[in-house]
């Protein structure tokens, strides 16, 4: 996956001068220590990470942590004291005045808590606004305003003013400003945290129905975890100034690494969250018969595949066991009555799925076999870390 920004050894001190601070942060002080020996705010510490082109990159962590912090220096509305940010490969941070106008104008976008819109401006206004500043005329701003007002479902609100819309309306407009530039890289401050629950669930519904089509790249800054997991294609975890967990979400919750990161953890639906491919047992076929290989399913007996790794039939302990001693042949002994799951499918979905007595073939979005599924690796998925298989860790 190609990466789109990157986020080398970044630190913000907020002081004139910083110096001090930064030589205690070199040799290893935390944020505490360098506010009371120096009096001077740490508001980042050392911060590195990859953001891969058109994932959701959610940055959490509690009130103090950074994450605001780091998202107002990747835009340079706050000025990075040490470190680099690399925008496709390019340092922003060196960036003169004029070229930072035109990053943020064209490259970088960014949706608000509070909406941050124009209250004297309609709704088409307010979200053309950006490509007022671009300098793009004003038939053709007015087209992508309806363009992007449409995708966000408020094609008929354009004449209206914000004050005349719901919170849930006004963040649609704050979203589809900042869609209307097409920058590289839209930042999203704690973007649904103002919003009451019910609504704050349907603009997360809303952008990953966005993401499916226009696949963005999203810096996305929370304090809730359950948004995290339900948006992010990685998760970043902050804590006073610092980066201590990166990973997907799955990861984070199987290996918190620290406490602080397991608090977040432990309401965490499992049988959401997981997957099929993360409890499932990979598979070896072995040749069985002419064009046919066995997958063995753990209780004796197996599924049987074609050449394509598509699954065919089902053999019972007994049969299997009757083949292998040349006592039957194949023939019309094969069972149909197995079920199939797909590799995405969550382990909630799995378990409904389920059916004693009837092997459970995993198989990928071409239909290929890729592991075997029983119900105590899908009760441990859903509990706790999945037991391993013979052949090692598959998750």
């Amino acid at each position: 996956m190609t990466e789109r920004l990157r986020v080398e050894n970044l630190y913000k001190v907020f002081s004139k001068s910083p110096e001090p601070a930064l030589r205690m942060l070199a040799q290893g002080a935390k944020k505490a220590e360098v506010l009371v020996k120096t009096g001077i705010v740490v508001g980042l510490n050392d911060v590195s990470l990859s953001v891969p082109t058109g994932a959701i990159y959610m940055v959490m962590g509690l009130s103090g942590s950074g994450k605001s912090t780091l998202a107002r220096c990747i835009n340079r509305l706050n000025e990075p004291s040490a470190g680099r940010i690399l925008l496709d490969g390019q340092d922003i941070v060196t960036a003169g005045e004029a070229e930072l106008r035109d990053i943020r104008r064209t490259r970088i976008s960014m949706v608000f808590q509070h909406f941050a819109l124009l209250p004297n401006r309609t709704v088409a206004e307010n979200t053309e606004f950006g490509l007022k500043l671009q300098g793009v005329s004003p038939r053709v701003r007015r087209q992508r305003a309806e363009e992007v007002l449409s995708i966000v479902g408020l094609a008929r609100w354009g004449n209206h003013y914000p004050h005349e819309l719901s919170g849930g309306m006004r963040q649609r407009v704050g979203l589809a400003r900042a869609l209307a530039t097409d920058a590289d890289v839209l930042i999203m401050d704690e973007a649904f945290s103002a919003l009451d629950p019910l609504i704050r669930t349907e603009m997360q519904d809303e952008l990953l129905r966005l993401q499916r089509s226009l696949k963005k790249t999203i810096l996305f800054i929370t304090h809730d975890f359950q948004e995290a997991l339900k948006l992010g294609t990685r998760i970043a975890i902050m804590a006073d100034g610092e980066l201590v967990r990166e990973g997907t979400p799955q990861s984070i919750v199987l290996e918190p690494g620290s406490d602080y990161v397991a608090a977040f953890t432990r309401e965490v639906d499992r049988s959401r969250l997981f997957d099929a491919r993360s409890a499932m047992n990979p598979v070896q076929p072995v040749p069985l018969a002419a064009g046919l290989s066995l997958a063995e399913t753990g209780d004796g007996g197996g599924l049987v595949l074609d050449d394509a790794g598509l699954v065919v039939g089902a053999l019972d302990a007994d049969t299997l066991r009757a083949l292998r001693t040349g006592g039957t042949s194949l023939g019309n002994l094969l069972r149909k009555d197995f079920v199939t799951v797909h590799e995405c499918d969550s382990l909630l979905d799995v378990a409904r799925a389920h059916r004693a007595g009837r092997p459970m073939a995993v198989v990928d979005g071409a239909g290929r076999l890729t592991g075997t599924l029983a119900a105590d690796r899908i009760l441990a998925g859903i509990a706790s870390t999945p037991p391993q298989a013979a052949g090692g860790p598959h998750a």
